[in-house]
């Protein structure tokens, strides 16, 4: 059987359950972001990246 990972959006734990264990709120199933070697956003990560470095997180 192909059981999935499963996130509670209350609390955020995950779990392979339907209701979440730690405060009984029905879960959803998450998915991670599907990889596709052709990366389309990639370009603007790398220039996030390099604007985080030089002006650091905080920086408004």
């Amino acid at each position: 059987m192909h059981t999935l990972i499963r996130r509670c959006p209350k609390c955020g734990a995950y779990t392979l359950r339907e209701l979440c264990p730690k405060c009984g709120e029905k879960t959803l199933e998450v998915l991670p972001p599907r990889f596709s070697p052709e990366d389309r956003y990639g370009k603007y990560r790398r220039m996030l990246k390099k604007e985080v470095e030089k002006y650091g997180a905080n920086n408004s």
